[in-house]
């Protein structure tokens, strides 16, 4: 049945990149807002789709001024009369001259039901080039500096010739190299401690603002096709930053005034084209606005615990600098991209809103020189099966909905464009207030969490019995044209009261486990209150168990929950345990990091970081996936997990002793070799297709690395239960004080059960 249920919902989710907590809605506002998890949906707008229908013509509109919906498949036509009723507002519109020709045996694409997603190629406006500009810290060592150098010349062979580069570079003062100066390197330096406006930078560095076609002689943006040589010699005579570094101190790191120039020079010249400021950091900045840390080594950077105290003198000030850059960033559709390398932290925490609210990426790699870092920036160049580059830009994405619904708020790598239409509901979720939201930049798998509220107040499903949602995503395609991507869909109304089976039945709970981790990941960035989080989840989860679990009072043993429910205590359970919510042993850079990933990928990618994979490698038959439990840790295996941000490969106790023994050595334990390749050689599969790169744990039974999976499953037997540690096949105890899910489910089954709401 489970099966049945979900190969429908995946398979809406390859064609139109939506998937649904509720594929049966509820008729009214009240039996709604019971329901515990919101109705909401994941929206990816660039999904890729190779079968997807290319239109290159104008979409048709409907002529209410208010509604402006696109021709689709769920509209009613007259092909007589040559008219259309729009679904949304039923205003009747004729079609234009040009659709003259059609009957109901000759369908324009857009109104064939298959095709609830389609694609327009439109003409407006000349192609804009892309922008790439290079924001390089040089307060590192030498050798590391050398291999970030080297990646960034190689990776000049991956981006499009017609693109613009720049390059700026700092370290205590800030470089804004010119290009293309023959013979002589020329740079515009600045002092890193001073603060500047976008006025100031456009004066200093003599710019024309806004005219693309006076900046064709722009000193500091130029096509790649004519400057390749000059900024390949200009990344070959970087060299670590000059100032010395007195003992006890810290490197003075100018990363504020850097971004702040790079922000200035980009939205003078290219405002609203597609651009990426790419930032490599080294460390923490030490100097001038947006400053995380004081000089002296003997100031500690901020913890979770400084953070919780307000023992943070500059958090506050640095934050808000950021925030202010994100969103001059953001408003000019140019996105901002972090790439962190170093042992300690460099201040990701308070630098979150510049990738959040431009759609840019974050990664953190240990050293410019590790392939974590390497591999993961080359794969930003990925191409399509067409060669096209996997990204577009300046996406702004338009939600209309039928009269029942409205438009609650977003969550993802987003910003609001404010447009409040009649269909934007006042209670708000994450990003509300807006029918409209932009992207600056995307992949095809940056997702949206969309959220609606039912508005309907009688208790009747509404006329026609089905509701529609329509997302019109308008883009700069990777080759400089517009392309508008509009996806229809519409699902069944049910009244929760009399058809409660009905509703239950279109419960997704994989992606409602998605949903409601972004809403707790949200609360916890607003509110900073990780243990009221943790007990709103567990409100949720026993409110849910209530609605649609089969009990009969007081009695936790007759608790039934239907099929398409049983994962979704499973998946809360992993979700309070996991580094969204619990920053113990994290950094505030690190939660910052892994949230962020949360918040912008797809359901399958989310769910294994709720709840990460583990396949079991034995004698006894071919790989399998097993329980993400302390039952499945035995001698004679070997695990992988995979986490989404560690692969952990795990050898049992009696596997480990083999390798010891050198067995794996041996022509005539060959099958001991097989055994002992087959995870590295599925571990390396994902390593290479995966943005960013994991990091790679191969650890063996009791030594320090076997901690990943040790704090991943659940601690079905701990020391405290050792009875059965020593039978034979009994799996591994954990050290742990945490309840184990066995526990968490008597529990909840418990104050589900009890007559107390």
């Amino acid at each position: 049945a489970v099966v049945s249920t979900q190969s429908p919902i995946t398979a809406g989710e390859e064609r139109d990149g939506i998937r649904f907590s509720w594929n049966v809605w509820p008729s009214n506002r009240v039996e709604a807002t019971r329901m515990v998890v919101p109705l909401g949906c994941t929206y990816t707008p660039l999904k890729e789709r190779l079968d997807l229908p290319e239109l290159c013509y104008e979409p048709v509109l409907c002529s209410r001024g208010s509604c402006k919906a696109v021709l689709n498949p769920l509209c009613q036509v007259d092909y007589r009369a040559k008219l259309w009723v729009c679904n949304f507002c039923l205003q009747r519109n004729p079609f234009p001259p040009h659709y003259q020709g059609i009957t109901e045996q000759h369908q324009p694409a857009e109104l064939i039901p298959n095709f609830s997603t389609i694609e327009y190629t439109v003409n407006r406006g000349a192609p804009t080039p892309l922008i790439y500009l290079f924001v390089v810290d040089t307060c590192v060592e030498e050798e590391d500096l050398q291999a970030l150098k080297e990646t960034l010349q190689m990776s000049l062979s991956l981006i499009p010739q017609n693109a613009l580069v720049g390059l700026i570079s700092f370290g205590k003062m800030v470089l804004v190299h010119e290009l293309g100066a023959e013979g002589i390197s020329k740079a515009f330096v600045f002092r890193g401690n001073k603060e500047l406006n976008g006025k100031q930078i456009q004066e200093f560095l003599n710019l024309t603002p806004g005219a693309h076609a006076a900046n064709a002689s722009n000193k500091f943006l130029q096509p790649l096709a004519k400057c390749d040589m000059s900024i390949s010699d200009l990344l070959e005579e970087l060299q670590p930053d000059p100032w010395p570094v007195a003992t006890g101190k810290r490197p003075l790191r100018s990363v504020g005034v850097a971004l702040s120039i790079a922000v200035g020079l980009l939205e003078s010249v290219y405002p609203n084209c597609g651009a990426r400021v790419m930032l490599f950091l080294g460390g923490p900045g030490t100097q001038g606005p947006g400053m995380i840390v004081g000089e002296d080594l003997k100031e500690a950077i901020r913890s979770h615990h400084d953070i919780d105290k307000n023992d943070v003198p500059y958090l506050k000030k640095a934050s808000r600098f950021y925030e202010g850059l994100a969103q001059r960033a953001a408003k000019n559709g140019h996105t901002i991209d972090i790439f962190s390398a170093a042992l300690h932290q460099t201040g990701l925490h308070e630098m979150r809103h510049l990738t959040m609210q431009t759609g840019g990426h974050m990664v953190l790699a240990d050293a410019f020189a590790t392939t974590l870092f390497k591999q993961s920036y080359q794969m930003l160049f990925g191409k399509n099966d067409k060669g096209e580059h996997k990204m577009g830009f300046n996406i702004n994405v338009e939600v209309k909905t039928t009269r029942e619904l409205k438009v609650a708020g977003a969550l993802g790598p987003c910003f609001s464009l404010q447009r409040k239409t009649p269909n934007v509901s006042d209670t708000e979720i994450g990003i509300g207030g807006t029918n409209a939201w932009q992207l600056c930049s995307a992949d095809p798998t940056t997702t949206l969490a969309v959220f609606f509220e039912v508005s309907s107040q009688q208790g009747q499903p509404p006329a026609g019995g089905r509701g529609a949602i329509q997302f019109i995503s308008q883009y700069q395609h990777i080759n400089g044209t517009k392309r508008i991507r509009v996806t229809t869909l519409a699902r069944h109304w049910a009244d929760p009261i009399a058809n409660i089976q009905h509703v239950a039945a279109g419960f997704d709970q994989e992606v409602s486990a998605a949903l409601m981790a972004r809403i707790a990941v949200n609360r916890n960035e607003t509110d900073n209150d990780g243990p009221d989080v943790l007990r709103w989840l567990d409100r949720m989860l026993i409110r849910l168990c209530q609605k649609f679990g089969d009990f009969q009072k007081e009695d936790s043993n007759s608790f039934k929950f239907p099929d398409n429910f049983t994962l979704y205590p499973q998946f809360m359970f992993h979700l309070r345990r996991s580094m969204f919510l619990q920053v113990f042993n994290n950094s505030p850079d690190e939660t910052a990091y892994y949230r962020h990933k949360l918040m912008k990928e797809d359901v399958s990618n989310s769910m294994i970081m709720i709840q990460p994979y583990l396949y079991s490698y034995s004698f006894s038959g071919p790989p399998e996936p097993v329980l993400l439990d302390s039952v499945s840790i035995v001698p004679d295996r070997i695990l992988l997990m995979d986490t989404f941000f560690h692969i952990v490969i795990y050898h049992g106790d009696t596997i480990a002793k083999w390798i010891e023994k050198k067995y794996h050595e041996d022509p005539n334990h060959e099958n001991f070799r097989q055994l002992l390749q087959a995870p590295i050689d599925d571990a390396q599969e994902i390593l290479a297709t995966r943005f960013p790169m994991p990091r790679y744990v191969n650890c063996i039974h009791g030594d320090s690395q076997s901690r990943f999976l040790f704090a991943k499953v659940n601690p079905s037997q701990t020391h405290n239960t050792m009875y059965g540690y020593t039978q034979e096949g009994a799996g591994a105890s954990v050290l742990t004080e945490d309840v184990s899910l066995q526990v968490f489910m008597e529990h909840l089954k418990k104050l589900a059960v009890a007559n107390t709401s």
